[in-house]
Formats: C-alpha cells, sequence, structure tokens
C-alpha cells in the first residue's frame, strides 16, 4: 500500500473494550494509531482496556469526544440503542469515522450516527475471539467483511490492510446472509463437534479431540479444496442401512441430537442429488431411513 493511501494517524476510541474491540484496538495501535480512550462495563472489559490498549475506562461519550475513529464493538442487540443514544444526546459526531465490527448489521444501524455528521463504517473481522492472549495474533490474514458508502471505501480497506488483513466487500443488503453462512459454519460446527465428543466420551472413548482432530482436519482441507465434491460418507455412498442405525442409536442415546442428523443428513443428500455425487434410487432409499422427503 502507498504512502498516499493510508490513513492519516488516527486518535482511536473503543466503545466495548470487550473480546473483539480490545483485539481490534490492539491491531490499530500496532498499526501506529493511538488509542486514546475505552468504555467498558465489566471487569474484565475495564482489565483488557488496560493491559491491550493501556488507556482507563471512561464513558462512551467521554470516548466519542476524545476519538476520530470510533469503534463500536458491543453485542449486536446493544448496538442500535448505542448509536441512537448517543446521537440523541448531542455528542459532538460530525467528521468522525465510527465503525462497528458486526456481521449481521449494514450501515443502517449507524444512520442516527450518520445524520449527526459521523463518517460510517461496517469492518466485520471473520475469526472468532475468546478473550485469550491469541485473538491478536489471530487477526493477521484474515478477511474482514467491508461495507462504507463508496467515497470511504478506500479509507475503510485501508484500516483492514494495516490490521493485517484482507477486506471483502459485502454490499449492505447482503450482510444478514453473509453473517448467517459465517455463523452457521463456524458455530454450528463448534456445537457438532463437542456434541459427537461428548457421545464419543459416553462410550468409554478418554481422548475424543485425538480421535477427532485428523478426521475433522482432513474434511475441513477436503470441503475447502473442493467443494461439495469432498464429501464423504454413508450419505454420499447411499448406505442407508447404516444413516438408519445412527439415527436409532442416537434416538435412544440422544434425542436432540438426533433432530439435528436428520436435518443434517437430508441438507447433505439434497446437496449430493443436486451435485450428481448421489444417483435418485440411492436418495429414494435415504429418505425412508431418514423418515421423510428431502426434497421438502
Amino acid at each position: 500500500m502507498d504512502a498516499g493511501d493510508r490513513p492519516a494517524r488516527l486518535a482511536v476510541g473503543v466503545v466495548g473494550a470487550g473480546k473483539v474491540g480490545s483485539a481490534l484496538g490492539a491491531a490499530l495501535a500496532q498499526a501506529g494509531h493511538r488509542v486514546v480512550a475505552a468504555s467498558g462495563v465489566s471487569d474484565r472489559s475495564q482489565r483488557w482496556a488496560a493491559e491491550r490498549l493501556g488507556v482507563g475506562t471512561s464513558s462512551p461519550e467521554d470516548v466519542v469526544a476524545a476519538g476520530e475513529l470510533i469503534l463500536f464493538t458491543v453485542p449486536d442487540d446493544a448496538l442500535p440503542g448505542l448509536v441512537g443514544g448517543l446521537a440523541a444526546t448531542g455528542a459532538d459526531l460530525r467528521g468522525k469515522l465510527i465503525a462497528h465490527a458486526s456481521g449481521a448489521y449494514g450501515l443502517s444501524v449507524l444512520d442516527p450516527a450518520a445524520r449527526a455528521g459521523a463518517l460510517p463504517l461496517a469492518l466485520h473481522p471473520v475469526m472468532t475471539f475468546t478473550g485469550r492472549d491469541d485473538d491478536l495474533s489471530r487477526l493477521t490474514g484474515i478477511s474482514y467483511g467491508v461495507t462504507s458508502p463508496d467515497l470511504l471505501r478506500p479509507i475503510a480497506e485501508a484500516l483492514v490492510i494495516e490490521m493485517g488483513g484482507e477486506p471483502v466487500w459485502i454490499a449492505d443488503a447482503d450482510r444478514p446472509l453473509y453473517h448467517a453462512a459465517l455463523a452457521g459454519a463456524a458455530n454450528h460446527m463448534v456445537t457438532l463437534i463437542a456434541e459427537s465428543s461428548e457421545l464419543l466420551g459416553r462410550i468409554g472413548v478418554e481422548h475424543p479431540g485425538r480421535m477427532l482432530g485428523p478426521l475433522l482436519g482432513a474434511a475441513l482441507d477436503n470441503v475447502l479444496r473442493l467443494g461439495i465434491a469432498g464429501l464423504t460418507g454413508p450419505v454420499v455412498r447411499g448406505d442407508a442401512g447404516t444413516v438408519r442405525k445412527h439415527v436409532d442409536a442416537l434416538i435412544l442415546a440422544a434425542p436432540e441430537a438426533a433432530d439435528a442428523y436428520i436435518a443434517l443428513a437430508r441438507l447433505t443428500a439434497d446437496r449430493a442429488l443436486a451435485a450428481g455425487l448421489l444417483k435418485p434410487e440411492e436418495a429414494e432409499r435415504l429418505l425412508d431411513a431418514l423418515g421423510g422427503n428431502i426434497w421438502t
């Protein structure tokens, strides 16, 4: 990136110095910006503000007053009230870059601030944050879902690049579907693996993670390289008898998991059929094993 494309060194304020806000603020500080203020309610957020950002905590109003780039990194459900509340109090937002890190929201949630003269950005890091020290190092090389007014796009993309990320443009109207795709993959994967680990533990497997790790690593590599063509297992093989045994065993051991297995097996069969990996007659046998129509 040429020097002329870099945003000027900015005074950064972080409203919500939690897992995400403290990591992004620290990344911006590493890029040469100055974190000047942060807000945080919990003891943990206050500690992260001190340890990761080098500032004490103050009110959101004071953070906005001190910063030129303000990160709104609060939970999604709190974001509309925060933005609307700050605008309603008459906080001076004129000319300030206001960036939220929500995947589901686009620019409209920042409309109250924009009407008050703020410059709105949506910069969503495609990464999971745990509050551990490796949160910051995990930011290097990740994608960010970027949405902004056209005039601010170079600034938004430059900020992402400075944090070590790759900006990926997401149309404002597409952000809910974009976030659903990410959450469906990452969050539900965690649930599925935790459920599988628990089931293996019930039958005496001492280290489920050790058993699952190589299998899941290979499966992830396959799907990222090959897409649905990387699918393996009893559904794509049309092994209806095996699938029925799975369902029967899960109904006895974990009925709630059986429901999820059936739903995902239907989706898997539907995609395999559409891709030509599963023959129609095999799909019919799977239909019977799953107890419903995979085309509905």
